[in-house]
């Protein structure tokens, strides 16, 4: 393991899931559900489909009915049934559509990169296509079904050359300020490709083609993503902060995090969605977290609950010093836990003085914190925070970090349930969960220093 600096703190994560390739001609019964002009140019991988280790016979025997694999639908039927509705939208090589706006950057290839605009083949009101904000309470249909229309338009670029990388990625920085849907024609070089990408840390999306050329109508900018744009001498961190000071919506400010929007002239540069996602939620926390340790700590043991896409949420906050700590349990049958046997637990912790290391648990960690922090923030308070999560196999595919943010956000808008001690509190939150409470506990950094571990104050008292 690696030795941490004096003072830090460090997770664990327990548990690997091995991602074996599959194709369809593993899975012949895929093509049963296939229009044979489709079948060729179907391929998805490990990293696409929430089938990934379920093995090549489980899914020939199921063939989407028999939910063998635990889950509650199967996962690759439910992309079907979009990728059906989207396959007679995108016949050729010219695209026209609003786009919410939307802008994807990868990071295959990294410092080279395809980046671009997402385009639906639709010309509506597609504002809530790329707004997670707006998403909680949806089904995982609706969601699959308006990001299975988001055609990702892809420019090999530099990211650190990206001014110089010519219209393409003019437009798409303009997208990306935009502050409504814009209308935009692409040329592409050949027809978009039909391929599956699910992913945890990013929302869904559709086919994907190079461009040749884009066309986008005149667009309004979001007034304040331009002001921080223009200011050259405005490090990136600082804009970020500024910007959800002043309400900008987190998805906005990641949106134009990732194509160079903002610091300094000389240091702006792409960056990969994937990680703008986790940068921004992880520096607006950060700015947070400084201000509530200067904040009298609750007073009370609070309970806070959460149910969406069949993940339970329980955050629990105890009096004392700002301290945070997530945790994860998977079911079999679940995304990252699909052939499992028993339930997978993850967790990741920082005490006072933060953490050095970048969490285990990934993006999830830093949504879940901005999102209290949020509410610490309004309410002036400090506290040490506990979120639990228990992902059961009703959630069949993942849709994004987003969940996390928007339900442990969801969780926070809702009246505590308040206790006079620790004890009641767990109580509730293991009447709850289905995993018992000294599971819990067992791999819980925070709620074992709560429960056994004594303080000045006790022997004061004696």
């Amino acid at each position: 393991m690696r030795k941490l600096a004096k003072g830090k703190r460090k997770g664990k994560i327990v548990g690997h899931v091995r991602k074996p390739m599959l194709s369809w001609k593993d899975n012949p019964w895929i093509l049963q559900l296939l229009d044979p002009s489709l079948a060729a140019d179907l391929n998805y991988s490990a990293d696409h489909l929430a089938t990934k280790a379920w093995g090549k016979g489980l899914c020939v025997a199921c063939k989407g009915g028999k939910f063998l694999c635990g889950k509650t639908r199967c996962p690759l039927v439910v992309r079907l049934e979009s990728y059906f509705r989207t396959v007679p939208l995108l016949r050729g090589t010219e695209l026209d559509g609003a786009s919410p706006p939307g802008v994807f950057v990868g990071r295959i290839g990294y410092p080279y990169v395809y980046a671009g605009p997402l385009v639906p083949p639709v010309h509506e009101d597609t504002s809530l296509y790329d707004l997670p904000e707006f998403w909680f309470g949806k089904s995982i249909d609706e969601i699959v079904g308006f990001r299975s229309l988001l055609v990702r338009g892809k420019h090999r670029v530099h990211v650190k050359k990206f001014e110089e990388a010519g219209k393409i990625m003019d437009r798409t920085r303009e997208l990306a300020l935009s502050v409504g849907p814009v209308d935009v024609e692409l040329i592409l070089k050949s027809k978009p490709s039909r391929r599956f990408v699910l992913d945890d840390e990013v929302q869904p999306f559709g086919p994907s083609a190079v461009v040749r050329d884009v066309r986008v109508s005149t667009s309004r900018w979001d007034h304040q993503i331009e002001k921080a744009y223009y200011d050259s001498d405005l490090k990136a961190a600082e804009a970020v902060t500024i910007l959800h000071e002043k309400g900008v919506l987190v998805t906005k400010i990641q949106r134009a995090f990732s194509v160079g929007t903002f610091g300094l002239k000389d240091n702006r540069r792409l960056v990969p969605t994937r990680w703008s996602i986790t940068a921004v939620d992880s520096i607006v926390s950060k700015d947070m977290i400084g201000k509530i340790k200067t904040f009298p700590e609750v007073n009370e043991y609070r309970v806070y609950e959460s149910r969406y896409l069949d993940n339970r949420f329980e955050v629990l906050m105890i009096p004392g010093a700002w301290s945070y700590e997530a945790m994860e349990a998977w079911y079999p049958g679940t995304v990252w836990n699909p052939s499992g046997t028993h339930v997978v637990m993850f967790s990741d912790w920082e005490g006072f003085d933060g953490r050095t290391t970048y969490a285990d648990i990934g993006g999830c960690y830093y949504a879940a914190r901005l999102a209290v922090g949020e509410l610490l923030v309004k309410e002036r308070r400090q506290a040490v925070v506990i979120v639990l999560r228990e992902a059961h196999p009703g959630y069949i595919m993942p849709v994004g970090v987003w969940q996390v943010r928007e339900n442990v956000r969801n969780a926070v808008r809702q009246k505590p349930l308040k206790y006079n001690t620790l004890e009641e509190a767990l109580t509730r939150v293991a009447s709850q969960f289905q995993i018992p409470l000294e599971r819990w506990i067992e791999r819980s950094r925070l709620l074992r220093d709560a429960l056994f571990q004594r303080r000045i104050t006790d022997y004061l008292k004696g």
